[in-house]
């Protein structure tokens, strides 16, 4: 571990175009961030949504993932790493554009088909980014040297929670009656409130498509690196390779079930934080507990990102996984505010898992990088089922958090959460098999 810590993450020579596919790991955390929140204000703005019908934004928006994320392997495998970029951003910004007509409209399926067109760009995005940063240097540090762009990630996440909170959900008007009273306002009123909040659902999307284009120009002038290219191989043979790769095969499915936790843990703060206020009598803003869950995210994993100089990334998930889990549990068991303290304490062990099970999962791969990127891509889609199992949880007692108690003490939205708990003992174990791997 000595030598790989004198080898050098980025070389001075590639820190430009590090920097520059860096600054869109920010980019798409701007996305997932300012959507999590999403699932709150529908079922505000359109009531007569179940919390399982609200969740499919989520569905929507991690689906995309799934259903382009081997189209864009296969184009780039065709093309360039730039092409798949530009194609990325064409697709991020027209998926924008459309909450337009969507909020004209007034259609909720209108929004989630331009959820699914934004994250089509960003399966593109992630499927190319990913894999290139790993290339960006020795293998020795290709692990680091991803977590180090991914610590760039939360930094668009905040922003897009930021956006969420001052532009979105302050602004609804629908959230300033309380359920009673707003059935009891006439149907001229209820369908200004509802034109009013559309149109502010859609703003700030419309704004980030204009950012899109921007930095679409920005990279249509920019000299983008070649990476070495190896031996082509056939398409048949790297599937070969990757359906008999075992280290491979189980990262995609540690990283399927860390997405679907990771999305549950940040978007159903929202619904967590809205029982307590109801419970205890509190008026604690969901907000910025999701924030303050994006910079510990932060901090974890830069801290991480650190230790992987002197300690096996694998032995990192194996305790960090082992983390998540415990935090888990205090989340489902306690009530009130040690309970929302054990939910927001998740993301610090989460930071640095994504990275490092991409990492790990590609390891020593040369030409099926390309096509095995995909794979753990398409794993994002964790982030479309397992949100919707959440809500269907919150759905077993009626419309409200707290309609049953599990073990006659615990409110349903708390004991969803077994579901992330499930969730990260699976990476536990990647990270513990990976682990004994290495040490033979």
């Amino acid at each position: 571990m000595a030598q790989t810590a004198k080898i050098s993450v980025v070389r001075k020579d590639l820190l430009f175009p590090f920097v520059i596919i860096t600054s869109l790991f920010a980019l798409w955390g701007i996305a997932n961030d300012l959507t999590n929140p999403m699932v709150s204000a529908f079922k505000k703005v359109m009531p007569e949504l179940s919390n399982m019908q609200a969740s499919l934004v989520q569905f929507a928006f991690y689906f995309g993932y799934f259903f382009m994320a081997l189209p864009a392997a296969l184009f780039i495998r065709k093309y360039s790493y730039k092409s798949g970029i530009i194609v990325g951003l064409l697709l991020y910004a027209t998926g924008a554009f459309l909450f337009y007509p969507a909020a004209a409209y007034q259609d909720y399926t209108y929004f989630l088909l331009s959820l699914w067109i934004i994250t089509c760009g960003l399966a593109f995005l992630e499927t190319t980014s990913n894999p290139l940063i790993l290339f960006l240097g020795d293998p020795e540090t290709a692990t680091q040297r991803l977590n180090l762009a991914q610590a760039f990630n939360p930094i668009g996440s905040l922003s897009g929670m930021i956006m969420a909170q001052v532009f979105v959900i302050n602004a609804l008007k629908s959230d300033d009656y309380s359920e009673v009273a707003y059935k009891a306002l006439s149907s001229d009123e209820v369908a200004a409130i509802r034109e009013n909040d559309l149109n502010v659902i859609s703003g700030p999307y419309i704004g980030l498509g204009v950012l899109v284009l921007i930095i679409l120009g920005i990279i249509i002038f920019t000299k983008m690196p070649k990476t070495a290219e190896e031996d082509k191989m056939s398409l048949s043979e790297s599937f070969t390779k990757l359906f008999a790769n075992k280290n491979y095969k189980l990262g995609v499915v540690a990283q399927a079930f860390y997405v679907g936790a990771q999305i549950m843990c940040w978007t159903f703060i929202f619904q967590y934080v809205d029982n307590i206020n109801q419970t205890f009598g509190l008026e604690l803003t969901a907000t910025y507990f999701n924030v303050a869950a994006m910079i510990v995210f932060l901090i974890g994993r830069w801290i991480g990102t650190a230790l992987m100089k002197t300690v096996n990334p694998s032995k990192i998930l194996m305790f960090f996984g082992i983390g998540g889990v415990v935090c888990c549990a205090g989340a489902i068991l306690l009530q009130g505010m040690p309970g929302l303290i054990s939910l927001v304490a998740i993301s610090v062990f989460m930071s640095i898992m994504f990275p490092t099970i991409y990492g790990i999962a590609l390891k020593n791969m040369g030409e099926e990088a390309k096509i095995g990127s995909a794979g753990l891509v398409m794993a994002i889609v964790g982030g479309a089922l397992m949100p919707v199992l959440q809500g269907s949880i919150l759905d077993w007692g009626g419309p409200g958090f707290s309609d049953v108690k599990i073990l006659g003490f615990i409110p349903e939205v708390n004991f969803s959460f077994i579901l992330p708990l499930i969730c990260l003992s699976v990476v536990a174990f990647y990270g513990y098999t990976t682990f004994q791997q290495s040490k033979k």
